[in-house]
């Protein structure tokens, strides 16, 4: 029996981290991508096919934690 592949974990976390952070204002949000992409997690990359790697979750996980989202 195959393994379930899980997709689109990385794109959902990364999009609610940009609406907790954004707060529905347009500059928020853009300033959220934008430290996203600076941290190497591009937003834009990932979508809801996109392969969920184990390190890459864990690796949103704590840039979540470190902007103070609960995931």
């Amino acid at each position: 029996m195959r393994k379930a592949t899980v997709t689109g974990t990385v794109k959902g976390m990364l999009e609610k981290i940009i609406a907790v952070r954004g707060k529905a204002n347009p500059t928020f949000v853009d300033a959220t991508r934008a430290k996203l992409i600076l941290k190497g997690l591009n937003p834009a990359k990932f979508t809801t096919s996109t392969p969920d790697d184990p390190e890459l979750v864990a690796r949103v996980r704590a840039v979540a934690a470190e902007f103070g989202v609960n995931l």
